[in-house]
């Protein structure tokens, strides 16, 4: 459903995308893992028009997309949600909703009722008429995820949805993950939750310094030595293989 290859992006001397090749199977959840600043964002705002990368290609559903705008690049279907959930000031819930849902929908009327069905799906259906502003962190999490979704997309792009959350509110947002899954939406996460990643995803990449460095299945991904090294450093991954190697 997605093809990227050989995607490079620098900003000033900071390479931030270092020929980046991945694909995302359509009709699962895919998500792309690495430690802080290894260039995760910033891959997803090449992939969606937010940054212009400087060489390379992106193509969605066998259609080159490489360098179109942001709107553009939603209306064809693929649209992502942001780390930092800011919902339009005064306004309700339903409100924020819809002005996803009017991406693709003109009456108002119409968009406020998708963004009903929408609020219901996402544990929302409860708070449509509050502002939105008064949202805790997980309400603000699921509006993100809400707004997304009203646009009706064949792929979102997840940005740490379930950063900020506390165990309880992760295990609630899960299954909402899935649902999405379900009907059908294509799903590419990235994440730092580690339950998460285990119990939703399909495949696994993992991108540090700009680069990709590892895939596969999530339970072989996460106990690739070059993976524990890239998030816990040299020595404690030289020490978790000694440790291991002891006890075999």
């Amino acid at each position: 459903m997605l093809e990227i290859n050989g995607l490079c992006k620098s900003f000033g001397g900071l390479q931030a995308s270092q020929s980046v090749t991945l694909t995302v199977s359509q009709g699962g959840i895919t998500s792309l893992i690495g430690p802080n600043g290894a260039g995760k964002t910033t891959l997803f705002a090449l992939i969606t028009g937010f940054h212009t990368p400087d060489s390379g290609t992106v193509r969605f559903l066998g259609e080159d997309i490489t360098g179109l705008p942001p709107e553009a690049i939603a209306k064809r279907g693929m649209i992502r949600t942001f780390q930092t959930v800011q919902p339009f000031a005064g306004q309700t819930v339903r409100e924020n909703i819809a002005v996803g849902a009017h991406l693709k929908i003109r009456g108002r009327t119409e968009a406020l009722a998708k963004a009903e069905t929408v609020a219901g799906l996402v544990g929302l259906g409860d708070r449509l008429d509050m502002d939105a502003g008064s949202l805790t962190v997980s309400g603000r999490k699921r509006l993100e995820v809400a707004r997304a979704l009203a646009t009706d997309p064949k792929m979102i792009l997840f940005d740490e949805v379930l950063a900020g959350l506390n165990p309880s509110e992760i295990r609630d947002v899960i299954p909402v993950i899935n649902a999405i899954r379900d009907a059908g939406v294509t799903i590419l996460l990235i994440e730092h939750v580690m339950q998460a990643v285990m119990s939703l995803s399909d495949y696994t990449w993992v991108l540090n310094q700009g680069a990709i460095i590892a895939e596969g299945p999530p339970r072989e991904v996460v106990s690739n030595p070059g993976v524990i090294e890239a998030y816990l450093g040299k020595g404690m991954a030289e020490r978790i293989a000694k440790r291991e190697a002891a006890s075999a």
